[in-house]
């Protein structure tokens, strides 16, 4: 008979999936365009289940974006394993490549656009000041690059949102062939 311990409750399995659905709604709406029913739709479960998990907005806010930054991390996880050589820049760069794909899709990117639109809400800044920080300290401890080759890597990711959410790329002027050049993105 298993024990206690090693059972899931039924909130235990739902937070996910409403943090999974919290994701996709705030990114296609935004925190403040965005109602606790709509999430609950997404998820399939009550509006009022949605706060015996989450019992206030920001707390589900902060659930989606925390979800948010440990797909990036897998993402990166993933990207580094899989660079040909295990040198810093190779790493980096394979981190880098894995992000850019991460992203096509949109919503993680949207996610975080919305989230910094928001960080003057406490809690809200916190996740994701605490996201930020683990993707860094993640970059920096599995590359081994130097501090200046992190803030690099972090302001590119930060370059490569700018690029794919405002369609740079389809922009046909000498700026955005600047801010694009050398800039690579799965088609």
């Amino acid at each position: 008979m298993p024990t206690r311990s090693s059972i899931l409750s039924t909130a235990d399995v739902r937070r996910p999936v409403v943090a999974t659905a919290a994701l996709a709604e705030f990114a296609r709406g935004g925190y403040h365009g965005t109602t606790v029913a709509e999430i609950a739709r997404e998820a399939k479960i009550s509006p009022a289940y949605v706060f015996k998990l989450f019992p206030r907005k920001e707390a589900l806010f902060v659930a989606a974006l925390e979800t948010c930054f440990d797909e990036i991390v897998n993402a990166l996880a993933q990207g580094a394993d899989s660079a040909v050589e295990q040198t810093s820049t190779a790493v980096l760069e394979s981190m880098g490549d894995a992000y850019a794909e991460l992203i096509r899709d949109r919503t993680l990117l949207k996610l975080q656009v919305h989230a910094q639109s928001v960080a003057d809400i406490a809690e809200l800044g916190d996740a994701l000041r605490a996201g930020l920080a683990k993707v860094t300290n993640f970059a920096k401890q599995r590359s081994g690059g130097s501090d200046d080759d992190v803030q690099r890597f972090m302001a590119y990711g930060q370059l490569c949102h700018l690029l794919v959410a405002a369609r740079i790329d389809e922009v046909p002027a000498e700026w955005a062939r600047i801010l694009s050049h050398g800039v690579r993105h799965p088609d």
